[in-house]
């Protein structure tokens, strides 16, 4: 059996110096602060489809309610920042002051006890992790115990994540209602209005990107990533061989749920407010759909569907406002008629075997031999 030890084989390499340039030097340089700002938007929802690559991608579980966990990320950072801004110097005002203004204006006069720990920057950070990570358990084991899957569990997290919309929206004294949590200042004191600051939070947010990319391809290359191949091609094989194939769908799951989280906490704090409006049903779907159009089974190719089609959206919004809901239904069918295996699978397909084939010539030109291994996914 031949292994490739490498943590990336040449092509991915390839893939993580070009984005590497392109979002830690190209970017910054190129553009204003307000374009910058609209990249780090963009890069909110890669931390989605990175998440979905391993769950849907490689564990063959397609789950339409992300837009739950990078909602239930986004509110625990925005309840943090919410009381920050909420200091009785800041309210003084309200009737009550001390508390959010949501809270004032529907007749609350003292914060409510799930919102205290949220003083705390810790507990807000693991609770970006963790609340969201627990939900998805919660999920997870009832419904893989029970071999609950394909379509009817993509129903169920549609429903989920219809469920938590009507919540959010129906306890407006207690999360903001339709409206959400606006006028986010400071953390920590530090004001993340301006824009020298919007440029420090668009590098925090490359670099958590960069560890999340870390993480996902350690579990790619390991015997759990390989088995949730396996998991995906045959799931009974794989329940045959004695693994437990709930528990395997369980940590897909999980994982993405907390990737999903990081990018919604940096949405709150790039964006400046949080609604119900990114929890639903739709932005749901259409996250799935930029895991779709880069590639569900590449982790960079996910990453730049998830940059390209929020730029396109930007771009025919501004233009044709009312035409893009149709142009990113187009997309979906294109991609699924036309090109499967999305952005990705055309670069592996066309553009690869052309770059191999030059590196090849120069190589015979110039009389090198390689007697290395091939470079190529881990053979089992």
């Amino acid at each position: 059996m031949i292994i490739n030890s490498r943590f990336f084989n040449r092509s991915e390499l390839t893939g993580f110096i070009v984005l590497a340039a392109v979002l830690f030097v190209i970017l910054p340089l190129s553009l204003d602060v307000f374009r910058l700002n609209l990249v780090a938007k963009y890069l909110t929802y890669a931390f989605v489809a990175l998440g979905l690559v391993l769950c849907w991608g490689y564990g063959g579980i397609l789950s339409l309610g992300q837009g739950v966990f990078f909602g239930l990320g986004g509110y625990c950072m925005a309840m943090f920042l919410k009381l920050e801004a909420s200091s009785v110097e800041n309210t003084k005002i309200q009737s009550t002051p001390g508390i959010p203004d949501f809270m004032d204006w529907n007749q609350i006069t003292s914060l409510p006890l799930f919102w205290q720990p949220f003083h705390s920057l810790t507990f807000t950070i693991l609770a970006i992790i963790l609340v969201p990570g627990l939900f998805a358990l919660i999920i997870g084991t009832a419904m893989f115990k029970r071999r609950v899957g394909g379509t009817y569990f993509a129903i169920i997290t549609q429903a989920v994540a219809a469920i938590l919309t009507i919540l959010i929206v129906g306890q407006q004294g207690y999360t903001g209602g339709i409206n959400g949590m606006t006028d986010l200042r400071t953390l920590k004191g530090w004001d993340i209005r301006p824009d020298h600051a919007k440029v420090i939070l668009y590098f925090v947010e490359v670099v958590l990107l960069f560890a999340c990319i870390g993480i996902a391809q350690f579990i790619r290359l390991t015997k759990l990533g390989r088995i949730l191949v396996a998991m995906r091609e045959q799931e009974d094989r794989v329940r045959f061989s004695g693994y437990s194939v709930a528990n395997f769908k369980i940590f897909a799951f999980c994982m993405a749920a907390i990737f999903a989280a990081i990018g919604g906490a940096m949405f709150a704090l790039n964006v400046g407010f949080m609604s119900p409006s990114f929890v639903g049903i739709v932005p749901s779907i259409e996250m799935v759909i930029y895991t779709a159009v880069g590639g569900r089974t590449s982790i960079f190719g996910a990453i730049w569907g998830a940059i390209l089609v929020n730029f396109a959206k930007t771009s025919l919004s501004e233009s044709f406002p009312q035409l893009w809901l149709f142009g990113l239904g187009a997309l979906f069918i294109a991609v699924v008629l036309a090109f499967p295996n999305g952005l990705s699978g055309l670069w592996a397909d066309y553009v690869q075997p052309r770059i191999d084939r030059l590196f090849a010539s120069r190589k015979a030109k110039a009389g090198w031999t390689d007697n290395s291994v091939a470079d190529g996914a881990p053979a089992e």
